[in-house]
């Protein structure tokens, strides 16, 4: 039985193609590429055929170009994967307290309200600045000398005139300079008690009071405790 013969041909009553007229698929996948390998073949001038070394190229760079889109499609896979993991790790935390790199403080309207820094070096001024959520400055608190490493800080509600502030989220900003007035790097710490965890653009950020806190500025992790 006789092979069937592909017909590369436009019927005689065809249309020619237009700029009106949508021809092939935007996409070059195999199957495309498989069909311009065909149609080479059957139009190539049968006095001057073709090298066949080139249609051989044509079929490695064909195989080579299959291999990295399955490969493409497995790394995918694999990054599904991991973003379903990390998303299920994050859920973990939930209930427990965490520190983390931040400077935003909630303050529920009573009591006093707990952070922390960290110095690289020893400082012979440190001071602490709380604005309120419009910028405004509410408080200077001047803590004088401290040596290297981690210092506690506690901020009592009040103002600078000793007013009570409203419950809310308050933010703060460290300096410290050494004796010769040269700057100090310093950083803020903070911590809460996880409560829920969000995602946002297919990272897991967890839900502090009403501060949503990234992974990445997570420095430590402890079970809750409970009386």
């Amino acid at each position: 039985m006789a092979s069937p013969i592909l017909d590369l041909t436009s019927p005689k009553d065809a249309l020619p193609p237009n700029t009106d007229t949508r021809q092939g698929s935007n996409a070059l996948g195999k199957d495309e590429f498989l069909k311009l390998l065909v149609a080479q073949l059957a139009n190539q001038d049968p006095t001057k055929p073709q090298d066949s070394s080139q249609f051989v190229a044509q079929l490695a760079q064909f195989s080579a170009l299959e291999q990295q889109q399955n490969t493409v499609s497995r790394l995918d896979t694999l990054l599904i994967g991991q973003a379903t993991a990390n998303q299920t790790s994050a859920s973990s935390f939930i209930g427990k307290d965490v520190s983390y790199h931040g400077s935003t403080l909630h303050f529920a309207g009573t009591g006093a309200v707990s952070a922390g820094a960290t110095l690289t070096s020893s400082a012979a001024k440190v001071s602490i600045v709380v604005t309120d959520p419009t910028g405004n400055t509410v408080r200077t608190m001047q803590l004088g000398a401290q040596a290297a490493g981690d210092l506690s800080l506690s901020w009592d509600g009040l103002n600078d005139s000793g007013v009570a502030l409203p419950a809310g989220d308050y933010n703060l900003a460290a300096a410290a300079t050494d004796a010769d007035g040269n700057r100090v790097p310093i950083s803020l710490t903070n911590s809460g008690t996880v409560t829920g965890v969000a995602f946002q653009g297919g990272l897991a950020q967890l839900k502090v009071g009403d501060s949503l806190i990234k992974m990445s500025d997570v420095t430590s992790i402890n079970e809750r405790n409970t009386p």
